[in-house]
C-alpha cells in the first residue's frame, strides 16, 4: 500500500483504489451497505442523512432510486474488475426507511449485488423498517427476495415517549410487526430500543422490554438517546421545554435491559446489543466492529475496501447527478495511519463480548487496563487468558476504559 492519502482526498472520477487496497479486499469477509434516504416524515431525535419528499422538493424521486443504486453498483463492480471480492457475506439495507421503497424495487437491488459479485449461500441480508411502513405482503415479498433479517424501529412501548421522539406509529405496532415478519418466514428479526427520552419513566422502559420479549424476536438493540445538535429535539431542550437525558437514569436503564433480556435468554454480544443465540448475532455490524471490508451504496454512504475508506456525497440529487455523468459519488476518502487503524481496532473490539487481545496493547494500554481489572471493569478470568473483556459495570463505562487502553 502506498504512503497514507492525504485527510479527505477527492475519489478519482471512475471511483478507482489503489492496487493493493483491490488485493487484499474480502480477506476479513466482505458485506454491502446500502442506503435509502427517504423518509415520510423527520423524527424529532433524528441526525441521519434522511429526506422527506418536503425537504428533497422535485430535486431526487423514490421512484428511480434503486436504479441509481444499481448504477453505482455497476461502477463498483468494474473498480474491483477481475479481484472481486470472494463472496458477499452480509447485506444490509439501511436508511432512512428503506422499505418506503417499493419491496420489488429492495429486491431488485438485492438481485443486482448478487450478480455482480454473488451472494454467499447462507448470506445474512437485513433490512430496516419502521413499523408503519410494512405489510405482511410486503413482508412476503421481501422474505421471498431473499431477504433473512429485518430491524424494526420501536423505540419505546409507551405513547408519551413515542410521542416525544415524533414517532408516527402506534404503541402496539412495532411488536404486531415483529410478529407479521416472523410469520412471512424471517429468520431472524431485531427490534430497536431507545432509552432515557425525557418523561419516560422506569415503567415505561420495563413494559417496553416486556413487549419485546413476548414479540419472540431473537435479537435487541438498545441505545441511550443522543441529543443531537441541529434537531428538533435539541431545540426543545434549549428552549427549556423539555430536560436533558440524564446519565444516571441511562445507566439504571441500561442495567434494567440487561437484567430483563439475560432472564429471557438474551446474552449480550456487543455492549448495544443481544442475540438469543450466537446464529442471531447481526453478522453485518461484526463486520464494521471486526475491520472487515464493506461497499456502500447511497448517498453519504461509507465503505471501507483494502485499508482505504471513502464516504459518498450526502444529498441524493447530487449523487444521482454524479451517476448519471458515469462518475463515482464518492466525495473524499483516507488511509488510516496504523496508529489511528489501532484506536479504532480498541474502540471497537472491547465493546464486544469476545473481547480484545491484551497482546495488542502497548506498555502504556497494559498498564490502564490493569487499573480496569483492579477497578473491576473488566472480567477477572477472561484478562488471565489474556483478553480484555468488559464486566457488566464496564460496560457502563466503556467509554472511559477504552480512554484507558490508548496512548
Amino acid at each position: 500500500m502506498p504512503g497514507a492519502l492525504p485527510e479527505g482526498e477527492s475519489v478519482p472520477r471512475d471511483g478507482s483504489l489503489p492496487a493493493a487496497a483491490i488485493r487484499a479486499v474480502g480477506a476479513r469477509g466482505f458485506g454491502v451497505y446500502v442506503h435509502v434516504p427517504f423518509c415520510a416524515s423527520r423524527c424529532g431525535y433524528c441526525d441521519f442523512n434522511t429526506y422527506t419528499a418536503a425537504e428533497l422538493g422535485g430535486g431526487a424521486s423514490r421512484e428511480s432510486y434503486a436504479d441509481t443504486v444499481l448504477a453505482e453498483l455497476a461502477l463498483a463492480g468494474r473498480v474491483l474488475g477481475d479481484s472481486p471480492p470472494p463472496r458477499v457475506d452480509t447485506v444490509f439495507v439501511g436508511g432512512g426507511t428503506p422499505t418506503l421503497l417499493p419491496a420489488d424495487d429492495l429486491a431488485r437491488i438485492l438481485e443486482g449485488i448478487d450478480r455482480v459479485w454473488g451472494l454467499a449461500a447462507d448470506a445474512e441480508v437485513t433490512t430496516e423498517a419502521n413499523p408503519e411502513s410494512v405489510t405482511p405482503e410486503s413482508l412476503k415479498t421481501l422474505r421471498a427476495a431473499g431477504y433473512t433479517r429485518i430491524s424494526l424501529g420501536m423505540q419505546s412501548a409507551a405513547p408519551g415517549v413515542l410521542a416525544i421522539l415524533d414517532r408516527k406509529h402506534s404503541a402496539g405496532r412495532a411488536t404486531a410487526a415483529a410478529l407479521e415478519a416472523r410469520d412471512a418466514g424471517f429468520d431472524h428479526v431485531n427490534l430497536d430500543l431507545i432509552y432515557g427520552t425525557p418523561g419516560e419513566r422506569a415503567e415505561d422502559f420495563a413494559a417496553s422490554l416486556d413487549q419485546v420479549v413476548a414479540a419472540g424476536v431473537d435479537h435487541v438493540s438498545a441505545y441511550a438517546l443522543i441529543v443531537e445538535d441541529g434537531t428538533r429535539l435539541a431545540a426543545r431542550m434549549r428552549r427549556g421545554e423539555l430536560p436533558y437525558p440524564s446519565d444516571d437514569v441511562a445507566a439504571d436503564r441500561y442495567l434494567a435491559a440487561e437484567a430483563a433480556l439475560d432472564a429471557a435468554g438474551f446474552s449480550w454480544y456487543e455492549v448495544s446489543n443481544w442475540a438469543r443465540s450466537a446464529a442471531a448475532r447481526c453478522r453485518h455490524n461484526l463486520l464494521y466492529w471486526t475491520g472487515a471490508d464493506w461497499w456502500g451504496l447511497g448517498p453519504g454512504a461509507h465503505s471501507h475496501v483494502g485499508g482505504v475508506r471513502w464516504w459518498n456525497v450526502k444529498h441524493p440529487t447530487t449523487y444521482a447527478e454524479r451517476l448519471a455523468a458515469g462518475e463515482s459519488p464518492g466525495l473524499a476518502r483516507e488511509l488510516l495511519t496504523p496508529d489511528e487503524a489501532h484506536m479504532e481496532d480498541v474502540m471497537l473490539r472491547l465493546r464486544l463480548a469476545s473481547g480484545l487481545p491484551l497482546a495488542v496493547l502497548d506498555d502504556a494500554g497494559r498498564a490502564g487496563a490493569e487499573r480496569a481489572l483492579a477497578g473491576g471493569l473488566l472480567a477477572a478470568d477472561e484478562y488471565a487468558a489474556g483478553r480484555a473483556v468488559l464486566t457488566l459495570r464496564g460496560r457502563l463505562l466503556a467509554d472511559a476504559v477504552v480512554r484507558d487502553l490508548l496512548p
